[in-house]
């Protein structure tokens, strides 16, 4: 064999050997594919997503299916070279930077933390927001977060404490307890009257001055609310806050006699905050196809995403537009109806 011959052999076998290891080597990416969908008024292994005790419920047909985004890659788990090129050329998943989803101050667990804990708060708001649709009575309430390290709260007031009153007078929403301290003066004690488990008890706690001079006691709160009868909601390993929506009609159509549906096939997304407003989400795109694998024909979309669905929606996937939690029930009687225009996403 001739020496160039031996130079072009050696050559094209390094490039080769360069081009399988490039393949190889991880890229900050993340590829977003469709996921699966659950039924709401369904079951999941055997046990229904919504179940409701203390309060007549009443069956019901079809399907009111949440909808997922799957995902391969993220921090210590990177997609290959070829894995991310195989993604951006299937038109239903999305190749984005791994930042998109796994910001760069935040590791795997805190990220999946966050959405297990953006789907616990959305199943509470869904319910309020289903709750306040039927005009069934909700209560609001403060209750204790946790208390600052050191602070004269501590130990005195505990996670869980339901707020009732300060210094006598029953508690108005969470700003009128920050106001209520703040109008003693630094050092002053502050009459807490907290709901314990089945106990109610006055706790006296001391305040401090803070960098503005005012007087503060340590305590992080938030407003809840009390469901007069039990909601749970059961979706397995599913994260995040997107199936807020599709939550609260669940529950509405199991509180409501008839077929919320008329026994349709129905898929959609959106958050929804107490009052019923419905949120945009991410990956409208690989969700649309999950829901047109699922069989779904109708898709509640949040009016938000309407833009990006209207782009990219599958054939035979009828999108309808929705800003609240009211719309997408008025979409659903018009359905059942057998009415024909129903707002809907721009082309």
């Amino acid at each position: 064999m001739s020496r160039r011959a031996l130079t072009l052999m050696v050559a094209g076998f390094l490039t080769l050997l360069l081009a399988v290891i490039g393949a190889m080597l991880p890229v900050p990416y993340v590829a977003l594919s469709p996921g699966p969908t659950e039924n709401t008024i369904g079951d999941v292994d055997g046990k229904p997503v919504i179940s409701i005790s203390g309060h007549q419920t009443y069956p019901t047909e079809g399907k009111l299916s949440l909808v997922t985004v799957a995902y391969q890659g993220g921090p210590g788990n990177r997609l290959d070279l070829v894995t991310a090129l195989r993604g951006w050329l299937d038109p239903a998943v999305a190749v984005v930077p791994e930042e998109t989803l796994f910001p760069r101050s935040t590791t795997a667990k805190q990220v999946e933390e966050q959405n297990t804990q953006e789907m616990t708060d959305s199943q509470e708001t869904a319910t309020i927001a289903a709750l306040n649709a039927l005009k069934i009575p909700v209560e609001k309430v403060v209750v204790v977060v946790q208390t600052d390290k050191g602070a004269p709260a501590e130990g005195r007031l505990k996670a869980g404490d339901e707020i009732a009153a300060i210094d006598g007078v029953a508690t108005a929403g969470l700003d009128s307890v920050g106001a209520a301290v703040r109008r003693h003066k630094p050092g002053e004690q502050v009459k807490f009257t907290v709901k314990r488990g089945d106990a109610e008890t006055d706790v006296l706690v001391p305040t401090v001055e803070d960098k503005e001079g005012k007087a503060v006691v340590g305590v992080r709160m938030k407003a809840d609310y009390k469901v007069p009868f039990k909601v749970d909601i059961s979706v397995g390993q599913v994260g995040g806050p997107s199936a807020g929506l599709m939550f609260s009609l669940g529950i509405y159509d199991k509180l409501t006699p008839g077929a919320l549906t008329g026994g349709k096939n129905v898929a959609g997304t959106g958050t929804i905050d107490p009052e019923g407003k419905v949120g945009a989400i991410g990956g409208i795109e690989q969700k649309m196809v999950g829901a047109k694998k699922a069989g779904a024909t109708v898709f509640l979309t949040p009016a938000g995403n309407c833009a990006d669905a209207a782009r990219a929606v599958p054939p035979g996937l009828r999108l309808v537009k929705v800003e609240t939690l009211r719309d997408a029930i008025d979409a659903m009687d018009a359905l059942r109806a057998g009415k024909q225009e129903l707002p809907a996403c721009p082309a």
